[in-house]
């Protein structure tokens, strides 16, 4: 059976639209030179903290060659995610990031990932193929780029043109030669500086370049310490605050895909309860929630420390 990329090409964006997904792009693959010698000088300077995966998956990050070795394209998605609700500021409540209200995005986003690369192992014979939801050693971001879904803002974060930067990514890496897309090769931040100037830790130390150690995102996921680093702004679980003020969020519209909508008390849940809560508690509730990463040791210090405040 012979494929033609072209057409191929055309009938994957069309069935990943269909799918769910809100955004779609083809890039060849190859090394990502400029990414990785930036992601280099990130992690020379420290900046991935804790995350030591950062560094010993960077080889394999900057050329999908050594992730799959018969990689030839990597295809690109990116789901809207962004639900009509915001944080009140209620007293005794802690603020969750918005990316984790819903059902878990690694589900969510990973399972239409599956059903193109079912769809697609159908038409081409032999087709090898690995999916990547930010827990792969792939740059999903840089690979958006290249792909045309939009550009890497000032905060570090894909913005789209057409709908912000309300968005998950992903990609499905493929053996199969397709029709690529042109790059978003604009930087359409211009002069703003507007998530530089309201990160309430300055973590964006520079524009681009996000020191995890001071993010709150970081410090209340990633970081095991027992004790946190610095106060959290009223943040709980991650932090939305650079999205929250960008520019092209005002294109934002509501995501189609329901099991983005807020689960009961996650929006802003009670700081006394989750201070308390117990392994068996922690594990009933956040099931299938992207809010299980921190564990309940994290949660409780988090809280705990909001409290304290």
């Amino acid at each position: 059976m012979v494929v033609n990329p072209a057409r191929l090409s055309r009938e994957i964006r069309s069935r990943a639209l269909e799918l769910g997904f809100s955004k779609v792009g083809i890039a060849r693959a190859g090394e990502l030179a400029a990414e990785g010698a930036r992601l280099r000088d990130w992690l020379d300077r420290g900046f991935n903290g804790a995350m030591a995966w950062m560094a010993t998956g960077a080889a394999k990050r900057a050329d999908p060659r050594l992730h799959m070795p018969s990689v030839r394209s990597v295809i690109s998605v990116a789901m809207n995610y962004y639900t009509p609700h915001e944080h009140r500021g209620d007293p005794g409540t802690g603020k969750v990031s918005r990316y984790a209200w819903g059902d878990d995005y690694h589900d969510v986003v990973g399972d239409r990932i599956r059903e193109l690369d079912s769809w697609l192992r159908e038409r081409v014979p032999d087709l090898e193929a690995k999916i990547a939801v930010d827990t792969s050693p792939v740059m999903e971001k840089a690979w958006a780029v290249r792909a045309g879904i939009g550009w890497i803002g000032k905060h570090a974060n894909v913005i789209t043109p057409e709908i912000g930067s309300w968005v998950f990514l992903g990609a499905l890496l493929v053996s199969a030669d397709l029709e690529p897309d042109s790059p978003f090769a604009e930087d359409l931040c211009g002069t703003c500086t507007a998530c530089i100037d309201a990160c309430p830790t300055g973590a964006i130390v520079e524009p681009y370049v996000v020191d995890s150690t001071l993010c709150i995102s970081y410090t209340t996921i990633e970081l095991r310490d027992e004790v946190l680093p610095g106060p959290t702004h009223g943040w709980v679980f991650g932090c939305d605050v650079c999205q929250d003020v960008c520019p092209w969020n005002r294109f934002r519209r509501p995501s189609e895909e329901a099991r983005f909508e807020p689960r009961p008390g996650m929006v802003e849940p009670d700081l006394v309860s989750l201070g308390s809560m117990s392994q068996e508690e922690f594990s009933a509730r956040f099931r299938r929630s992207a809010m299980k990463r921190t564990k309940v040791a994290g949660l409780r210090r988090n809280a705990l420390a909001l409290l304290g405040d």
